[in-house]
């Protein structure tokens, strides 16, 4: 059991928790009554934005499908990306009726292929429920498929000038500095805190700017691994982490669990200009996506001759291919390769050969075997 209580002093206000049974209170969460931040961010912000394809002519559809691109993957990696998918699928109805094999391929190399799914799903509804207009309001945007808080808090911010905090790790990461907080950011009471301190100081008329800022400020000064540009910071004097030089431990993040390694061996598969895909489950990892034939562990060459014979595919010459490492959020594929020229298309129902030209143009390979796709 605990007991809370609320302090404010000196526009800091503190949520202290005492252990009751132990008697020696700690402080959990110190949150700044964070009004004071506002302004000299906003001038920030304005005067060192870095220019983002989808800052200019913001659209609901706009900032949607780059928030959703900029998950767990780099701003850098994500503009040439975002400027061919928005190129090819500048509205929410194109997107709601493009071929998913076409989706997927404008997605390749991306990763998380479930995110491009949801996002026709989420059109398709815009569509259906809400005649292809975006919804404004927060919860009518949380409700669509693949949208959670962060994301429909950025939309409702940024696209709608809604009040609503988009907090993401960069937001977290500047919070808790600012704080000196030492909050475990993997509890979401952390974030419901913070989203809620957030809140109450939202500026009416630059919402959008101000949860921007927050976002570039963590992205651009207020960096992870202890190294944060302190200097340029426009809210250096507000930070309790810069006064105690603590920004090397803040924020703290529970230890990750280990992940699982997977042994794969992929198998190239040549007969002339063509070359064998098959699709992989519906369900689970990569799901439903093309994939090179892949063995489990790392058999030897004889071994994977046999299998071959076994599966009907003659060999006319077997050779050890790249090497290579995917990592997944929760485990790892250390993956050899073997080339094999075959004498002709025969095999498994499941194998599709195809030329080399729709491999690249048209069929949507993951991430994971971008090293093997190098090899066609």
């Amino acid at each position: 059991m605990v007991r809370r209580r609320i302090f404010v002093k000196n526009d800091f206000r503190w949520i202290h928790e005492e252990p009751l049974a132990i008697g020696s209170g700690r402080c959990i969460l110190p949150i700044m009554q964070l009004k004071p931040i506002t302004e000299p961010l906003l001038r920030w912000y304005r005067l060192n934005a870095r220019e983002l394809p989808w800052r200019k002519n913001i659209s609901p559809y706009r900032t949607w499908v780059s928030e959703i691109m900029l998950q767990q993957t780099r701003v850098d990696t994500v503009i040439p990306y975002y400027e061919r998918f928005l190129s090819e699928l500048p509205t929410l109805e194109a997107l709601a009726s493009v071929p998913e094999e076409r989706l997927l391929k404008l997605w390749e190399g991306l990763g998380y292929y479930s995110r491009a799914r949801n996002l026709q799903k989420a059109a398709r509804a815009v569509v259906e429920k809400h005649g292809g207009v975006f919804p404004a309001e927060y919860p009518d945007i949380l409700a669509l498929p693949g949208i959670g808080e962060y994301t429909a808090g950025a939309i409702a911010s940024i696209a709608f000038g809604k009040p609503v905090p988009a907090v993401d790790g960069n937001v977290l990461r500047v919070i808790c500095r600012l704080t000196g907080s030492r909050r475990d950011l993997a509890d979401p009471k952390t974030k419901a805190e913070i989203r809620g301190a957030l809140q109450d100081i939202y500026p009416a008329e630059h919402c959008g700017d101000f949860t921007q800022s927050l976002m570039e400020l963590g992205a651009t000064v207020c960096l992870p691994n202890g190294a944060p540009r302190c200097g340029g910071c426009p809210l250096a004097e507000f930070c309790t982490a810069r006064k105690d030089g603590t920004t090397g431990e803040i924020p703290v993040k529970a230890p990750k669990k280990g992940r699982k390694i997977e042994l794969k061996t992929v198998l190239l598969l040549f007969c002339g200009d063509q070359v064998a895909v098959r699709r992989r489950a519906g369900q689970g990892l990569l799901a439903g996506l093309w994939e090179f034939p892949m063995l489990d562990g790392h058999p030897g060459r004889a071994e994977i001759l046999e299998y071959l014979r076994q599966s009907g595919i003659a060999v006319n010459e077997l050779s050890e291919s790249v090497t290579a490492k995917h990592i997944f959020s929760h485990l790892e594929w250390h993956m050899n390769g073997w080339r094999a020229e075959c004498a002709s298309t025969d095999g498994p129902a499941e194998l599709i050969w195809t030329t080399r030209q729709r491999l690249k143009q048209e069929i949507t390979l993951p991430t994971a075997f971008k090293a093997f796709s190098k090899q066609t």
